[in-house]
């Protein structure tokens, strides 16, 4: 009875064993169509299913040619598809934007307001550098500056930075003195040509500051 021998891929070569041990290796599954045997009287090694016949072995397909193996379907990787990936970038990208639009959309109009507040805060401001030269000249003359008097001058000869004309006198609605100022700020229309009043309650209200400008576009002590 011949002895067999088998030799793995790797190379490493397997026997002698009987014909028997052969069959029960290749109904294991350990040994395939394409591990090559080899027994005393053959020229060379030959793979098994070469010598299906001779070991009683059932009928094996002979190992695919390498254009055939190339061929094959191979198994589909696992995860999100170039398209799935593509369509969630596109939805992200989608999003960021919308978001960015809201945040612009509230960000803009309070970032509007403040400027205007600051330049109508300016403007005040230099308005409220004036209230001295009132309570001083109510203090020696017991009355009211006007424009005509010394040291006041003309309306427009107050016009400089966020200030247009100003005008000192007496408010018809109170009886109290003061001054009207008109703010200088080109482009911006809800504050350019529009007035502040600055009356001085000399029974010891102080100064109070009134405005035809938004109460958003004002300091708070300005705001009626």
């Amino acid at each position: 009875m011949s002895e067999w021998y088998y030799a793995t891929a790797s190379g490493q070569r397997h026997g002698p064993l009987p014909a028997a041990e052969l069959r029960a290796l290749a109904a294991a599954g350990t040994i395939g169509a394409h591990t090559l045997v080899w027994r005393e009287g053959m020229a060379q090694w030959r793979p098994l299913h070469e010598s299906a016949v001779e070991l009683e072995l059932p009928t094996l397909p002979p190992p695919l040619p390498p254009a055939a193996a190339s061929r094959a379907p191979q198994p589909r990787p696992s995860g999100m598809s170039g398209c799935a990936i593509a369509a969630l970038v596109g939805v992200a990208g989608v999003f960021v934007v919308a978001m960015l639009g809201i945040l612009a959309a509230i960000a803009l109009p309070a970032y509007q307001d403040y400027t205007l507040r600051a330049q109508a805060t300016a403007a005040i401001s230099q308005a409220q550098a004036l209230q001295p030269q009132v309570t001083d000249f109510l203090a020696a003359n017991g009355r009211c500056p006007t424009n005509e008097d010394t040291g006041f001058g003309e309306p427009a000869s107050f016009a400089h930075g966020a200030l247009g004309e100003v005008t000192f006198g007496e408010f018809e609605e109170s009886d109290k003195c003061g001054l009207e100022a008109i703010i200088s700020a080109p482009g911006k229309a809800k504050l350019d040509g529009h007035k502040i009043w600055l009356e001085y309650d000399a029974a010891g209200a102080g100064w109070q500051c009134t405005s035809e400008v938004e109460d958003k576009h004002l300091p708070v002590f300005c705001r009626g």
